[in-house]
């Protein structure tokens, strides 16, 4: 089992163990060695204060251990992806933490190819990270303080220009004429590329919370306050609401009404316009086990078979290559389109879904009518560790009794976040009551075995 890597990458609070300076520069110097000679690496980051530290620590590493190092300064997760395949860089490195609050932050791998690195190959990176660190072959700050001190190397401005132009060649003819939309950049990496992105494409661009101070990342703002971006639109009269992440790999959308719109709505709209025009394979989409039940259903109506991958972009895209899927996602907003992206990308399903719209002649709302969603509800519950859920009886007692009580009308679906310290209850139901009595019993028990 992996001690280091999450379900995206190592993520922590800034300056304590896994992301202290004695780590980050061991995690260069393994990342380095497991690269082979001279490797050349790509480093984007986020906007939180840590962000630079951290890179410039990494740095360091890498470069002690032979690899060559290109920043391309603040800019989204997506985009690294994208710089590494397209320029055969040996990695790509971002230091974000997504969604995390600013004090949190985190290194995120790609390989050559764009796609994150398989979970063999960071257990081999990870047993490279702790010989060093048990070797006693970490960052000295008597021998490596001036290379730190360096900071990362000058920003390549023309690495952002280039992702740009790789976005907009991706929505030919796309006009945004006559609309008017509100776009959160959630003071995060978007908050560097957004601008300049929607500039030519036309209509009147409002932009929102994309002046990043360090610690105002995804503060009452972005992906994770999508309410905003609504009220934002109905302040406006808008057309349409765009709210990203603190790295832009997942977006989410509110309608003209104020309506926020999840990723289980764009994959619907995505999936068939993607059948209509011939392009989706096997008639398949790839959700993961939280995605409503509703989705399901409307999917079904349109002769789409719906797979369920664990949580996470990254088992997403495995279920959508192991099955030749040309569309996969979650309902927290990354959307993967095969042939487009390796990775969810805010940015790309922004544009991706105005396109559909542009070229329906219909709004986000009329598009997403007769999506009908179970009423759902997910329950956080701090935990102090991750035991296995079976090895708690109350808590298979409490999650039996909720299956026997929903049978065939309700699902349920515990399971630990891969990048905090929560257990998430998520319940569906026909009946919201039954449904809400069922996740605080759950919750309630996981609490009094392992609750914070």
């Amino acid at each position: 089992m992996k001690k280091l890597f999450g379900t995206d990458g190592i993520r922590g609070v800034s300056g304590v163990y896994p992301l202290d300076a004695a780590t980050i520069y061991t995690v260069g110097l393994a990342l380095a060695h497991h690269l082979g000679d001279s490797p050349r690496v790509v480093m984007g980051m986020d906007t939180r204060e840590s962000s630079e530290g951290i890179a410039a620590m990494l740095t360091a590493g890498l470069v002690a251990g032979g690899a060559t190092v290109e920043s391309a300064g603040v800019i989204t997760t997506p985009a690294v992806a994208y710089l590494a395949a397209a320029h055969g860089f040996a990695v790509g490195v971002v230091i974000s933490a997504s969604h995390n609050p600013w004090e949190d932050n985190g290194i995120k791998l790609f390989g050559p190819d764009g796609y994150k690195l398989p979970d063999a190959t960071e257990m081999a990176i990870e047993a490279e990270i702790f010989r060093r660190i048990e070797g006693g072959a970490g960052f000295d700050p008597t021998l490596h303080g001036e290379a730190v001190k360096d900071g990362a190397p000058e920003v390549n401005e023309g690495d952002r220009a280039e992702y740009v132009r790789f976005l907009l060649a991706a929505v030919p003819g796309l006009s945004l004429d006559n609309k008017r939309i509100v776009i959160d950049c959630a003071n995060g990496a978007a908050s560097a590329v957004a601008p300049q992105l929607f500039a030519g494409l036309g209509g009147e661009v409002v932009i929102t919370h994309a002046s990043p101070d360090g610690r105002n990342i995804n503060e009452g703002c972005g992906a994770l306050h999508a309410a905003v971006v609504a009220a934002e639109v109905v302040k406006h009269r808008a057309d349409l609401g765009i709210t990203f992440d603190g790295d832009a790999d997942r977006a989410l959308f509110a309608d003209e009404h104020g309506v926020v719109v999840n990723g289980d709505a764009v994959l619907l709209l995505a999936a068939r316009d993607l059948q209509e025009r011939g392009l989706l394979v096997g008639a398949t989409v790839v959700a993961t086990t939280m995605s409503n039940m509703g989705l399901e259903a409307a999917l079904k109506r349109s002769g789409i078979a719906m797979l369920r991958a664990p949580v996470g972009d990254k088992y997403v895209l495995e279920q959508m290559l192991a099955t030749g899927a040309a569309l996969g996602g979650e309902q927290s907003g990354h959307i993967i389109f095969s042939g487009r992206s390796t990775t969810g990308d805010g940015l790309l399903t922004a544009l991706l879904l105005l396109d559909i719209i542009h070229r329906s002649g219909k709004s986000l709302g009329a598009l997403t009518a007769d999506l009908k969603t179970f009423p759902q509800v997910i329950v956080n519950v701090k935990v102090r560790e991750k035991l296995p859920l079976e090895a708690m009886p109350a808590v298979v007692t409490a999650i039996g009794a909720a299956e026997d009580a929903l049978k065939d009308s309700g699902r349920v679906v515990i399971r630990y976040s891969g990048t905090e310290k929560l257990a998430r209850v998520m319940i569906e139901a026909e009946s919201e009551g039954l449904m809400r009595e069922h996740a605080e019993a759950i919750a309630g028990a996981i609490r009094e075995e392992i609750g914070v």
